[in-house]
């Protein structure tokens, strides 16, 4: 039936898929909707009780294998151990999702220290570069494969409170182009922008940052976690077989343009 051919596009049965920041928020999202549609996981994030916690949880639910494995994605070491630990068990990678991301807050531009500049860039792009470049070289040697790099629409519309976070994430922008234009034809690189989304991280925004989003945001609210799942399993799949080098907004139509 015309059904199960659609199906099949977006089922990950045999795939091995490692996303960082996977222990919390949008990553964890992703986790559990990539587990329910088949594939394997590698869950890492800083700490190992949380990864531990996240692929005890989902591999209850979905019976899939599910291995975590604890990385500071700013230490060029500790993404080459991951990705060596990853290789170890499954033998392969089919998907890299480079989702951790930190936006430390900040008094003002001259309170900034070069250790907080130096902490977001290495996690928000100089990491996401390491792990693109080891998984996705080996991808391109092997059968191919789909790097999802997870932005921001502070990358294109930056308020003036998160300046090294937008501008880190606008270079993740650029390195996705410049990635599926390198590990063309059989790997596809592609980015996600999300807009605001109500994971744990805004249990700390007041109501009236909230309802100052109800009126920025088109559709009048912020996001869902679980509203970033249909991206991220077209992204991920077969279904997005010649998308390469795009960027996705899901920001409820926040930001227009690219």
């Amino acid at each position: 039936m015309q059904t199960d051919k659609v199906a099949a596009r977006f089922d990950l049965s045999g795939k091995v898929i490692l996303v960082t920041g996977g222990s919390r928020g949008l990553g964890l999202q992703m986790c559990r909707a990539f587990a329910q549609a088949g594939a394997d996981l590698v869950i890492s994030s800083r700490k190992q009780d949380a990864c531990d916690r996240a692929a005890a949880n989902i591999a209850a639910d979905s019976g899939r294998q599910c291995l975590p494995v604890a990385c500071h994605v700013a230490d060029w070491e500790a993404c080459d151990a991951l990705v060596e630990a990853t290789y170890a068990h499954f033998g392969r990678v089919d998907v890299l999702v480079n989702n951790a991301g930190v936006s430390p807050l900040y008094e003002s531009l001259s309170t900034v220290s070069r250790e907080l500049f130096d902490k977001v860039i290495g996690v928000n792009l100089a990491g996401p570069f390491r792990l693109a470049a080891l998984v996705g070289e080996r991808m391109a040697a092997g059968e191919g494969g789909s790097i999802i790099n997870i932005s921001t629409i502070a990358s294109l519309a930056p308020s003036p409170t998160e300046a090294p976070y937008a501008a880190a994430k606008a270079g993740l922008n650029n390195l996705t182009e410049s990635l599926a234009r390198a590990l063309g034809p059989k790997v596809r690189c592609n980015c996600i922008l999300p807009g605001p989304f109500l994971t744990d991280i805004a249990d700390a925004w007041g109501d009236e940052v909230k309802e100052a989003l109800a009126g920025m945001v088109p559709l009048g609210r912020a996001g869902q976690p679980g509203e970033i799942i249909g991206t991220a399993l077209y992204l991920a799949s077969d279904a997005s077989s010649y998308t390469n080098g795009a960027m996705i907004k899901v920001d409820g139509g926040m930001v227009s343009g690219l």
